[in-house]
């Protein structure tokens, strides 16, 4: 039993060590091949996984890969609701509840019925991967627009859109599982279940980004704030355990506590400058070391057996998710909105801007784990979703925001591994 233990955490150690390593090494690589750093973390991890060199195989322990999973992406939304502005979301505020919601349910619906018909499987497991690959990534994103000086209302919204519809499709996906599970299926009740699981979040979300804003503040309760980057740690932990607690999301607890504490300066609240800088740090860091981790651990999952076989009608999913169903969702959702004000080139980029990463990435090592039926299936359309998503549309980002003429200032800053810099 000891002897067990011992290998067991000897194990865990040596596979943390070697995913630094291989984080470090390719996220200095994608600097210098102009990639963005998840798909060299991809291509990292797959060279780790039994594949090639089979350093890391498939008897990684469940439960540190369901934790890592689990935190790294509740970690990714408090940090992307935190690089959101109450002041400029307020403009778009339609629009990104539309995209968010209706955009998110259109995808994922038209995704699931093209994987119905190309890969003709149920219905349910089709929706349940049309879901996993509906929702953008803010920690891509965030990321791609520290380099372009990209207008505000564009950038808030992309941003926003991403971290809300994270959230809401996270959500989605426990709901579809949840329903599978059960074996029955009540549109009625989903709905319900959803509604339920999404005020929840938001209450706790709210609540934990209050009370945490204030401990950490200059203010008379502010007893924390030398500790502010630890309580950013226990402010993703708390809102996810109290808001699952109460039946409500997790993931829309992190995401809405970020956003609080990332806007606590609209409530008079003010985090004393030197424990603002170091929380930024960590901060940073944290979510480097948790998008490196669950983009390498994914690359070492990708099953090649059921991508030679599926990577045509893989492609395919991704072709129509790409120049049909996100199109076609960003009219619906940015047409009705007369107060944002959206022009036509606007609308092109809100188009074009829909990297698939770490939540989708997430999700889909969560199903494969689970061994649900057509996993094979999801991680190969997952696989190829962010592979191409993030190759063909975050490397071109700037180039296409100049062509459209939406950039403020042409200027790049050097800002792409300043997290990652920190690592090493």
């Amino acid at each position: 039993m000891e002897n067990s233990l011992i290998a067991s955490t000897d194990s865990i150690l040596s596979l943390f060590a070697v995913v630094l390593v291989t984080g470090m090494t390719f996220g200095k690589l994608s600097g210098i091949v102009k990639l963005p750093d998840v798909v060299l973390f991809l291509m990292g991890g797959i060279i780790l996984g039994p594949y090639v060199l089979n350093l890391v195989g498939t008897d990684v322990s469940p439960i540190g890969n369901h934790l890592l999973l689990t935190f790294g992406s509740a970690f990714i939304l408090y940090d992307g609701g935190r690089e959101i502005r109450l002041k400029v979301l307020n403009s778009v505020k339609i629009t990104v509840g539309l995209l968010a919601i209706i955009g998110l349910a259109i995808s994922a619906v038209l995704t699931g019925y093209a994987v119905q018909e190309v890969f003709n499987i149920n219905m349910l497991y089709a929706l349940l991967l049309g879901a996993v690959i509906a929702s953008t990534d803010p920690a891509t994103l965030v990321p791609v627009f520290k380099c372009i000086t990209l207008r505000e209302k564009v950038k808030q919204t992309v941003i926003s859109e991403s971290a809300f519809n994270d959230a809401a499709g996270a959500i989605l996906v426990f709901s579809i599982i949840a329903t599978i599970q059960n074996g029955t299926f009540s549109l009625g009740g989903s709905i319900k279940q959803l509604g339920i699981m999404m005020a929840g979040g938001i209450l706790v979300g709210v609540a934990v980004g209050m009370v945490l804003s204030h401990v950490i503040s200059d203010k008379k309760f502010g007893f924390l704030h030398e500790y502010a980057p630890l309580v950013s740690i226990f402010a993703v932990i708390i809102s996810y355990i109290l808001a699952e607690k109460f039946h409500g999301s997790g993931y829309m607890a992190a995401f809405v506590t970020g956003l609080v504490c990332g806007n606590k300066s609209t409530f008079g609240l003010v985090v004393p400058p030197s424990s603002s800088l170091v929380q930024t740090h960590v901060r940073e860091t944290l979510s480097t070391l948790m998008r490196m981790s669950i983009f390498i651990m994914l690359g070492t999952q990708v099953d090649f057996v059921a991508l030679a076989m599926y990577w045509k009608q893989s492609l395919l999913i991704v072709f129509l998710l790409m120049f049909v169903f996100r199109p076609l969702s960003v009219l619906v959702c940015t047409l009705p909105d007369r107060k944002a004000k959206w022009t036509f080139r606007e609308i092109l980029f809100l188009m074009w801007v829909r990297e698939t990463g770490v939540i989708p990435a997430a999700l889909s090592g969560m199903i494969v784990s689970m061994h649900l039926p057509h996993s094979d299936v999801i991680s190969s359309v997952v696989f190829m979703t962010i592979l191409i998503t993030l190759t063909v549309q975050a490397s071109t980002t700037k180039i296409f925001a100049k062509s459209l003429d939406l950039l403020e200032d042409e200027s790049c800053l050097a800002q792409s591994n300043y997290a990652l810099e920190k690592l090493i």
